[in-house]
């Protein structure tokens, strides 16, 4: 990518230039469906970006809720952060194993508790390895940092917010699951939820935001997929998937393009499982 944003979306490139900074600090967000049959962590005692911690979104989550990683108390971030050398006066940038998948939602994360020096690898371990860039299997040297943390409650939903603004319609929401699930025509991967989507929603399936190499794809590109898929732009938006966390996906093109988003925590995982919430199938 020709201009890296060290607030949203960097290359590989601007990594490497950058690794030997002192104020860098690299994580390794990688998470896996069940059915990946991949382990994140073993895979990051194995290789590795020079100098990157591991963060399982399944740790730095709220271990209250039944629903699947949701967003953590500042506290357990704070302490998680902390425990990784990560604080304020760094610049972070989140990477994962599938190129762009899970490291979007550690972005969010971040950007969630106030922290706005956050930027997501472009293309992730894939791209960075098929440069033949450097990796290694050694563990950082860690020192703690302090965090000052602000929560930006505008950028989460829960699901009374979605379903007011799912009736009123003064937001758009932007579902980011295949369209075969969106339409309720696949089953969902989570026993026990209904198939279909939100009623009002559109489908934009995090894939499309992908180009063929990994990477996300133009600004120009973005807008005209989502104008493509029914979205105002003019309106804020809300993001949703099966988990929350390719809603993350979108969020972060969302940022990139200049609209006003925030999430769904609880997404499917939460509105499919309630019977009394409408659903509809069919397309949008």
């Amino acid at each position: 990518m020709p201009n890296s944003d060290p607030k949203k979306l960097v290359s590989t490139q601007w990594l490497a230039d950058q690794l030997k900074s002192g104020d860098l600090r690299v994580i390794d967000a990688s998470w896996y469906l069940p059915d990946a049959g991949r382990d994140a962590r073993a895979e990051y005692d194995a290789a590795h970006i020079p100098g990157a911690r591991f963060v399982d979104i399944d740790d730095v989550c709220d271990a209250r809720s039944a629903l699947p990683h949701m967003m953590p108390p500042v506290e357990k971030f704070m302490s998680r952060m902390r425990a990784l050398g990560i604080g304020d006066g760094h610049q972070v940038v989140i990477y994962d194993g599938a190129g762009m998948f899970s490291a979007p939602r550690l972005w969010l994360m971040f950007k969630y508790f106030g922290q706005d020096n956050i930027a997501v690898l472009d293309g992730g371990l894939p791209k960075w390895r098929a440069e033949g860039r450097e990796l290694t299997t050694e563990a950082p040297l860690i020192r703690d940092r302090h965090m000052v943390t602000q929560t930006r409650d505008e950028l989460l939903r829960d699901v009374t917010q979605v379903a007011r603004s799912a009736k009123l319609g003064d937001h758009v929401i932007i579902d980011a699951r295949p369209a075969a699930r969106f339409r309720g025509d696949a089953p969902e991967p989570r026993p026990g939820l209904r198939a279909g989507h939100i009623p009002g929603s559109r489908n934009v399936p995090y894939t499309d935001l992908i180009a063929p190499d990994g990477t996300m794809k133009s600004v120009d590109d973005l807008r005209r997929i989502f104008m493509d898929a029914g979205v105002d732009l003019n309106k804020p938006a809300i993001t949703t998937c099966g988990s929350g966390v390719t809603a993350a996906i979108l969020s972060l093109a969302l940022d990139r393009i200049g609209a006003t988003h925030a999430l769904y925590d609880g997404s499917w995982a939460e509105w499919g499982m309630y019977g009394d919430l409408r659903v509809a199938t069919g397309e949008a």
